[in-house]
């Protein structure tokens, strides 16, 4: 054991010189990178998904080279429960500072959530900005969003995170406001971080209120969708699973599909045809990832929920990663948050072209394919055939005049083909999904096979 730590040491040092050397450089904008020290805790009093590993620390570096920033070096706590005031303990904040001075960094990035008051004295402790992962996910996500409804989602994320830190953006006014501050200087610290308060309430309401409006939007389109009888296939998945891979190569949608966290956060719907008797809309998503905070979540509901109303979830598993069990995990998780448990699903294997040591089950609902290559898509498109054949009927109900009602609710939840009103009721015929069959299966008089 000690050896193994010494060894970690020594090639943690190795690095660090080796990093010394060079000269970090954004290809793309030719700036420098900003340079940071990772840091996490695993206590024990935590849940063990909220417990920062080695793994969770090359996922976060990942994060940060995303945002447009290099790691200098990590530092991984391990103790019973959280410090109040700088969650890792004093003396790791010292170990921290130490590195942080080395490498002249002007960051440090936590894995784990802060709360701002434990940012704000990790701050001043350490004399640089500090960032937890939700934040460092807020600032790719402002990057990334493109279209009006995705810089609206992020936006209101954003103020939601900030609103309770304003505190500590106007210490050095509220020192100025005690008691032995000079006459006249008592107050303004709190007026203006009242003033703050007051300004992103408002903002946050109206930004509220604008995403209301995306989602009515997006329940007309919906309903339009579901009167033309368009089945609705969403592709979901973790960050950088190859979803946007296999909508190109599905659709020539033409979305650029890079190797990197969050390269896409706006939703991109294609038609695709199937077969000569289906062709379906398939739908892009933002890519989920551990811990992704709920203020995104929340922000994001407008979107994520077409999960609840598709009519298949083709889940894009990274076949190639070691941890694609947690991964999936963490996906499943999310749709069940959405309350999208019930829409049916399939499993899709990617990057299957590469050379795998990893193995994954395999079964009725689970397909393997290169969204790259191309390869095992035929059997994709086979497999989304089946399973939406299953899950839609056509049929012929005849309903009695007093359950006029349910008319209004068969189109809203249905694809209505035709309604004749007759002297032995009313008489529609419809493409109904599970559901709402299993509840009107009394009045179907004809179905087709």
């Amino acid at each position: 054991m000690r050896r193994a730590a010494f060894a970690r040491m020594q090639n943690q040092l190795y690095t660090i010189q080796l990093k010394k050397q060079v000269k970090f450089i954004d290809n793309t904008t030719n700036k420098d990178l900003e340079k940071a020290v990772l840091a996490g805790l695993s206590a024990d009093s935590m849940e063990f998904r909220e417990r920062t590993t080695d793994e969770s620390l090359d996922e976060l570096e990942a994060l940060l080279e995303t945002a447009g920033g290099v790691s200098m070096g990590r530092i991984l706590q391990k103790k019973q429960t959280p410090d109040p005031r700088t969650f890792i303990g004093e003396g790791k904040v010292q170990e921290v500072k130490a590195l942080v001075q080395a490498e002249s960094c002007t960051l440090v990035v936590f894995d784990n959530e802060l709360s701002p008051s434990q940012a704000r004295a990790l701050e001043e402790d350490l004399g640089v900005r500090v960032l937890d992962r939700s934040g460092l996910i807020l600032d790719i996500f402002a990057q990334r969003a493109r279209t009006r409804e995705g810089r609206l989602q992020v936006e209101l994320a954003q103020y939601k995170y900030l609103l309770p830190r304003l505190t500590g953006m106007w210490t050095h006014l509220e020192r100025q406001a005690g008691t032995s501050a000079p006459i006249g200087t008592r107050g303004p610290g709190e007026t203006q971080l009242e003033t703050d308060r007051r300004h992103i309430r408002r903002k946050i309401s109206k930004l509220e209120e604008e995403l209301e409006e995306v989602r009515k939007i997006r329940s007309t389109q919906r309903r339009k969708r579901e009167k033309n009888g368009v089945p609705v296939v969403a592709l979901v998945g973790y960050t950088n699973a190859g979803k946007s891979t296999l909508l190109n190569k599905l659709t020539d949608a033409g979305i650029p599909a890079l190797d990197r966290l969050f390269d896409t956060l706006d939703t991109t719907t294609r038609q695709l045809k199937i077969s000569d008797t289906l062709t379906v809309l398939v739908s892009d998503t933002v890519g989920f990832i551990r811990k992704l905070p709920h203020l995104l979540v929340d922000a994001f509901k407008a979107t994520l929920e077409e999960l609840r109303y598709a009519d298949l979830i083709v889940h894009i598993i990274d076949a190639s990663n070691p941890l694609w069990i947690q991964q999936a995990e963490v996906v499943d998780e999310l749709i069940l948050e959405l309350g999208a448990e019930e829409t049916p699903r399939l499993e899709a294997f990617n990057k299957c072209d590469l050379d795998l040591s990893v193995t994954h089950p395999r079964g009725d609902d689970i397909v393997e394919l290169s969204a790259k290559t191309g390869r095992g898509l035929d059997d994709l498109l086979e497999k989304i055939e089946q399973i939406l054949q299953k899950t839609k009927r056509k049929v012929t109900l005849r309903l009695p005049y007093d359950k006029g009602g349910v008319v209004e609710t068969l189109h809203k939840e249905a694809s209505v083909l035709r309604t004749d009103y007759l002297e032995s009721g009313i008489e529609i015929e419809a493409v109904l999904n599970p559901d709402t069959y299993g509840r009107l299966r009394d009045f179907v008089v004809t179905e087709d096979a």
